[in-house]
């Protein structure tokens, strides 16, 4: 299909709440269009997750999964997953604070605290369930995703701006791309 432009912070569209998938639309031809443009945006930027609104669709549709990526070296592995209408549920209170970037904010980091585990819920594009329980690395970058579909950025949630700035002050030297 197509690499499509990935919306800025900035952009009204990414700070809105994205639009549930309505159960007529499953499996048609327009959300397989939508996801195998996900793909190939994810892919061309070797990104672990995208949103639909970060491509400025407001659809709650994100797409996740990390394998040998050259950007994640030491990241476990998430199995790719297109996930619609999600909910999550924290599994405990227990959170982990960690650097995040993300498309939408090139060439920032900054440390985000997330749920260590979750349960989400959702469909995939034929409108079969999907009911996982995750932690570590996994359950970042679903709360990382879902974010986006809420109108969430991840410097919305940091707690110390200290630890947010620009990647190459923060890691003067070392290649660190965004997410």
């Amino acid at each position: 299909m197509a690499i499509k432009p990935v919306l800025k912070m900035g952009d009204p569209l990414l700070l809105q709440v994205a639009k549930k998938v309505d159960q007529f639309q499953f499996d048609t031809p327009e959300l397989h269009a939508l996801i195998q443009d996900m793909q190939d945006t994810m892919s061309s930027l070797n990104g672990a997750g995208l949103a639909a609104p970060q491509i400025g669709v407001s659809l709650q549709v994100v797409i996740f999964g990390v394998t040998h990526n050259p950007r994640y070296p030491r990241a476990e592995e998430v199995p790719f997953t297109v996930l619609i209408n999600p909910e999550l549920t924290p599994l405990s209170d227990e959170e982990e604070e960690g650097w995040e970037g993300c498309l939408s904010v090139p060439g920032m980091r900054g440390v985000v605290p997330r749920y260590t585990q979750l349960r989400y819920q959702g469909v995939d594009q034929y409108g079969a369930m999907i009911d996982r329980k995750v932690s570590g690395f996994h359950a970042r970058v679903v709360q990382h995703e879902c974010d986006h579909l809420q109108g969430i950025l991840y410097p919305m949630r940091i707690r110390d701006f200290r630890l947010f700035g620009f990647t190459d002050v923060l890691f003067p030297g070392q290649v660190v791309m965004d997410d």
